[in-house]
């Protein structure tokens, strides 16, 4: 039956909240979690935002602010019609800050736990604008690695992926410093589970997940315990005997072992058009089933300014039934309440087990990020280490407590250390270079100039990584700056240093054997790197090779 009470909480501050950051005045809090709080606010102009405001201690990492400030520039390149764009941030300050566009509808968890599953019409556009989503996000050399349906808003004129920005930065954060864990384990690819590196067809494989979802009320490898869901996801076919035949084909490629063989987001569209009853979708003001479309009414706050920037002393009210709607509840980072299913149109959805997989995990955090047993200790050890998700059966059933599939961790040396702080001494004049020749570097890895670049790395994407998606393969950086070098020129330091046709990604149909490419990295080293070649068709993984003669600390860092 259906819930008297609002669908969404927006709670009043507190003393102990901020009532401003940056030129935005704070008007209520939507949510909290493992990474941070997110505030109500507004432009200047009057336009609703939501503000996740990042936890002291995650803020008091180099590692992670390093990141954070990529994943930041990273994200606001994105622009989509099915996306929160990211319309603002302040990664330098002592509470670092990131604004997103506020947008009206509830989170698909909350709708499907609150109505059950939906009709496959409406399946059907969602997985459309989701796919949509990625090919925004995946433009801007994201991938996003935690796409589920807490971050994915339902608005009157479609879906809106949020929480694209910040996954990346959430690794750099150690397990065992925190409690915190990457990534919701139900919507993990086999390779995320599994430690390996992640691609964007590591999106496509949650997409499907999402889908099993909204059609069935559960992802397609069930719930239960992270150690019981991960191994199902990396030993187990899914269970789609639920799922309408229609969407067969689609979740059987999108849940495939191998990323390979998952479909690019576009080829969902595709495939979500062949699927409908005309082969078209037209998406109008009614794509959501009544109920959903019902809650959206209810969605409202008040927006009043609290009286002399001080924190309103009662919660605010939704306004009477008369207004006009104003903006949604449901909002990056917002913890929904447990929802009770209502006028669910297949009869009596089923019901979510104690163990349902959003039980556990807050949305008020940065994405699948919880902290078991309370919040995150004010005080932890400064490890370097990063974050990424392990999950071979040994290290699921090992590890005690929390997710034991997520932990594995990437030691740096000295040498790593002071390139990611930027503490490089002064450049040398004429530093000897080192050479290390046939590099590869496989698809969703990375090198890294301050170590060893032989040894590729899967961790994150500095200095220089190589990605395979929808629109082809390419080798790129978030803050490091590459020139191709035309045939007039010689590759040498010289060239290198005063180079400056700076790019941040260059395509592979843009190479041929013995083009060479200068990369001046954020913390000072300069590499250049002769393309001698790619993977073959048939090669079991994609690489490209390159000859690397490294110049360490040549020049000022950035």
């Amino acid at each position: 039956m259906s819930r008297s009470e609002p669908l969404e909480v927006f709670e009043p501050l507190e003393s102990s909240d901020l009532v401003r950051v940056g030129a935005y005045e704070l008007v209520a809090r939507l949510g909290a979690g493992g990474m941070g709080k997110v505030y109500l606010s507004h432009t200047p102009a009057g336009r609703p935002i939501a503000i996740k405001v990042i936890r002291p201690e995650f803020a008091d990492d180099p590692e992670f602010r390093r990141r954070f400030r990529q994943e930041a520039a990273a994200a606001q390149r994105v622009h989509g019609l099915f996306t929160a764009p990211v319309i603002d941030s302040d990664t330098e300050g002592a509470e670092p800050w990131l604004a997103t566009a506020f947008v009206p509808g509830p989170t698909l968890a909350s709708a499907v736990a609150r109505h059950g599953p939906l009709p496959l019409s409406t399946v059907l556009l969602l997985a459309a604008g989701m796919a949509e989503a990625l090919q925004a996000i995946h433009a801007a050399s994201i991938v996003h690695r935690d796409l589920k349906p807490s971050n994915v808003l339902l608005a009157s004129d479609g879906p809106r992926v949020i929480d694209f920005g910040i996954a990346r930065a959430a690794d750099a954060m150690s397990l065992t410093d925190t409690g915190v864990t990457v990534g919701t384990p139900a919507y993990m690819s086999p390779e995320q589970a599994a430690g390996r590196g992640l691609g964007p067809a590591a999106d496509v494989f949650a997409l499907g997940q999402v889908v099993a979802y909204a059609t069935t009320g559960t992802p397609a490898h069930g719930d239960g315990s992270s150690h019981a869901v991960l191994y199902r996801i990396v030993h187990e076919d899914p269970d789609l005997d639920a799922v309408p035949e229609a969407l067969l084909p689609l979740l059987q490629r999108s849940l495939a072992k191998d990323p390979r063989d998952r479909p690019s987001p576009a080829e969902v569209v595709a495939m979500c058009r062949a699927a409908s009853q005309d082969g078209t979708l037209r998406r109008s003001e009614d794509w959501l089933p009544h109920p959903i479309a019902g809650d959206l009414t209810r969605h409202h706050v008040t927006l009043a300014q609290p009286a002399s920037g001080h924190p309103p002393t009662a919660p605010l009210s939704p306004p009477p039934a008369h207004q006009s709607p104003t903006v949604s509840a449901a909002r990056l980072g917002a913890t929904p309440p447990s929802p009770t299913p209502a006028n669910p149109w297949p009869p009596q959805p089923p019901a979510q087990p104690a163990s349902h997989p959003h039980a556990n995990y807050p949305h008020g955090g940065a994405p699948g990020m919880t902290v078991p047993g309370g919040t995150v200790p004010a005080q932890r050890r400064r490890n370097k280490g990063v974050l990424v998700a392990a999950g071979v059966v040994g290290a699921l059933l090992l590890a005690a407590g929390g997710c034991a599939a997520l932990l594995n961790t990437v030691n740096h040396t000295a040498a790593d250390k002071g390139a990611a702080s930027g503490r490089d001494s002064s450049p040398a004049k004429h530093p000897k270079p080192a050479s290390y020749p046939r590099v590869q570097l496989p698809d969703g890895y990375h090198l890294e100039f301050a170590g060893d670049p032989r040894q590729p790395k899967d961790s994150n994407y500095d200095d220089l990584y190589y990605i395979c998606d929808f629109s082809g393969c390419y080798v790129g950086s978030y803050d490091t700056k590459l020139v191709l070098l035309n045939t007039t020129q010689h590759g040498s330091l010289n060239t290198c240093r005063t180079a400056t046709r700076y790019t941040n990604r260059i395509g592979q149909k843009q190479l041929s054997r013995g083009s060479q490419i200068c990369v001046r990295t954020a913390a000072g080293h300069i590499a250049l790197l002769t393309y001698e070649g790619a993977s073959a068709d048939a090669s079991p993984s994609r690489y490209v090779t390159f000859d690397a003669k490294v110049w360490r600390n040549a020049v000022n860092p950035n």
